[in-house]
């Protein structure tokens, strides 16, 4: 597992030691990140579902201003802290569940949100409502959502998907909150 791209392209990151985190694909994150390429550049960004960390050093590394990582798991936590520190870089970690961290960042706003929680979770479609109520993602921001590629979900009608791409087993969606949406609140 390494860093694809950016200032710290090359470097190798502690991999995945534990069972319940299933990392990104370098080749997958390496294309959802060529996608990001423009939005990337002094961005906020929220990594929900940490796991590892390496989606949102993966941003930092390509100039994002800050990202804060969530994970529930204390073990991810302390991964994800170790990560950081092997590539000497201070960010923010939170011990705490996707769902609950939304409503603690409410009053904060996210250029992209990263959002790769465990496959077959209840989360899906819980976590695009709650950010629709908690408005944590910019009005011109970009939600990346890692699912299996069979799952299918009744997405929040505030947002709309921007493209959708198949990486083997998985499915990586993008999405943005509808025009009228955003105007109106």
């Amino acid at each position: 597992m390494r860093v694809t791209a950016g200032k710290f392209k090359g470097r190798n990151l502690i991999d995945n030691k534990f069972e319940h985190i299933r990392p990104t694909a370098d080749m997958v994150k390496q294309a959802v990140f060529n996608k990001l390429q423009f939005s990337l550049n002094g961005a906020r960004v929220l990594d929900l579902c940490a796991g590892t960390g390496a989606l949102g050093i993966e941003a930092l590394s390509r100039g994002a201003k800050e990202v804060v990582f969530v994970d529930k798991d204390a073990r991810s936590c302390t991964l994800i802290k170790q990560n950081l520190a092997k590539l000497g870089v201070e960010a923010k970690v939170v011990k705490i569940g996707a769902i609950e961290a939304c409503e603690i960042l409410k009053y904060q706003k996210f250029d992209i949100i990263l959002f790769d929680p465990p496959y077959k979770s209840e989360l899906y479609e819980k976590m695009l409502d709650k950010i629709a109520q908690t408005r944590i993602l910019a009005d011109d921001g970009i939600f990346v959502v890692e699912q299996a590629k069979e799952d299918k979900y009744n997405w929040n009608s505030a947002f709309e998907i921007q493209d959708e791409k198949i990486y083997g087993i998985k499915k990586i969606t993008y999405f943005s909150f509808r025009e009228k949406y955003a105007k109106e609140i």
